[in-house]
This record gives structure tokens, C-alpha cells and sequence, in this order.
């Protein structure tokens, strides 16, 4: 609604063509311009991992047009931005619920974390884009952290911007995948974030093959499609969540004393 806000005020006719194009577009048809935005979450793993790695994207994204030199454009974000956290601290907190109720096995849980990271990694772009080259001489879009990078004297390499903020996205994940592995059983397996070269349909090595770790894959396309059913999420693991699901056991997150003074949820 604030993008079609500010294409109504300030683009004209073809700013009102484009926010109705926006608001017509739907998850559900399949038809929003972003793949990982048409991609089906049928259940609450897949929603918590969403929420947790592809809407930090979006974090990343109206951070740094934060510092447009459109200032309508630059003075949306922060509400946007306050929105955004709520998303993340949704991914976050199912997270956590999850691992603390101990009932996904870990291997699965590291599959679905596989598959929306590597998803995520793509949003930011191809790594040398001229678009985001142009964006940024022309003031459109700056840098994640532009402001503090300035103040330092880093200057920007306009050829790389795509992969430099997926580089701060990609550390940003680490530490919060290391945060969810202090809630795990002690002497369990460690979760991790897959490396950017993983499994992308976009940049450098896209279509490409390479482990988790980012190193290279040497065999045939079969042995790699064979080496996927053991990183990412397989029929059986959608069987097996399903049956795992209609059990009552995700503890709900406790309402905060603001929610119980104000009376929300007060019936329930």
C-alpha cells in the first residue's frame, strides 16, 4: 500500500497503471514478479522459514533505499522498515518454538532452511547488475549501511553492489542461525547456512553444482540430483510434516503484559 501510495502522488497516470498492477498481482495466481514470492508455504515450517530468511531481503532491500535521493521514496521506509521487523521476529520466534519443541527431526529442519536460504540469496540480483549500478548514480537506491559507510571512507565498487549487500545478508543469517543453535539438546548436530554458491537460479553460479559448504561438484547431474534429496526437502519430508502437524505440540508464545492490559485475546 506504500508503494502505491507513492506511485498515485508522484508518477502520474502511468504511476496510477502500475500501483493497480501491483495490488492485482497475487502469491496464489502465481503472477508476482519475484519467483520466491510465487513459491507455495504449506505449512508452518515453511512460513516460519520465510518469514525468517526471504522477508530479511526485504530488510536489506528498503535499507538501503532508505538513502534515496527521492525523499518521498526515502521517508516511506521506515515505516516499511518497522513493519519488516515484525516479520522477522515471526521467523525468529516460530523458529525457536520449534527447535525448543524438539519434534522436527534436525536434518529436516536444516533441509527447509537449505531451501529458502539458497531462495533468498537470488533475490538480491545478479552479482555485477546495471541496474543497481544505475540505481545508485542516479541516487535511486544506496548501499546497506550507506550512511556509516560514507562516514568511514569506503568507497563503493559500483560494479558489485548486488553481492555486497547479499554479503552483509548472508553474514546478518549466520549469526541468527548460530542464535536458534543455543536452543538445541546438547551434543546435537549444529544447523548452518548453506554458502552462497548453493543451489542458485540466479548470479555467477547459477544452474550451477556445489555442495553446501560452496565447494564444487565434480560428478554427473545424477549423482548431484542425488546428492539434493540429502540437502533439500524431498516428498517424503512434505508426507511426513504433514502427519507431524496435526499434533498439538508447538507451545504458544506467551502474550506480552501490553497485549493482556489492552485485551486482545482476552476471550480466547
Amino acid at each position: 500500500w506504500q508503494m502505491a501510495y507513492l506511485l498515485m502522488t508522484y508518477f502520474g497516470q502511468q504511476g496510477r497503471r502500475e500501483a493497480q498492477k501491483l495490488l492485482e498481482r497475487n502469491a496464489q495466481d502465481g503472477d508476482r514478479l519475484l519467483g520466491a514470492f510465487n513459491r507455495p508455504m504449506p505449512h508452518w515450517l515453511d512460513f516460519f522459514c520465510y518469514t525468517m530468511f526471504v522477508d530479511r531481503d526485504g530488510k536489506f532491500q528498503l535499507g538501503m533505499l532508505s538513502t534515496s535521493a527521492f525523499k518521498p521514496l526515502a521517508a516511506s521506509m521506515g515505516p516499511m522498515l518497522k513493519e519488516e521487523s515484525f516479520h522477522l521476529g515471526t521467523g525468529s520466534n516460530g523458529l525457536r518454538r520449534i527447535i525448543k519443541a524438539g519434534v522436527i527431526p534436525l536434518d529436516m529442519l536444516q533441509r527447509y532452511i537449505n531451501k529458502w536460504v539458497s531462495t533468498a540469496h537470488d533475490l538480491f540480483g545478479v552479482d555485477a547488475s546495471s541496474s543497481a549500478h544505475w540505481a545508485y548514480v542516479w541516487g535511486i537506491k544506496g548501499r546497506w549501511d550507506e550512511r556509516k559507510k560514507l562516514d568511514a571512507g569506503i568507497e563503493v565498487d559500483k560494479e558489485i553492489l548486488n553481492e555486497e549487500s547479499r554479503g552483509h545478508y548472508h553474514d546478518e543469517i549466520v549469526g541468527e542461525v548460530k542464535k536458534l543453535c543455543g536452543y538445541l539438546p546438547e551434543g546435537s548436530p549444529q544447523l548452518y547456512v548453506p554458502h552462497e554458491n548453493f543451489n542458485r537460479d540466479i548470479g555467477a553460479t547459477k544452474g550451477e553444482k556445489y555442495y553446501v559448504d560452496g565447494t564444487k561438484f565434480e560428478g554427473t547431474d545424477e549423482d548431484y540430483a542425488e546428492y539434493l534429496t540429502t540437502v533439500l526437502p524431498i516428498p517424503q519430508d512434505e508426507i511426513d510434516l504433514k502427519e507431524l502437524f496435526k499434533q498439538e505440540w508447538i507451545a504458544n508464545k506467551p502474550m506480552s503484559t501490553r497485549q493482556i492490559e489492552s485485551g486482545i485475546g482476552a476471550s480466547a
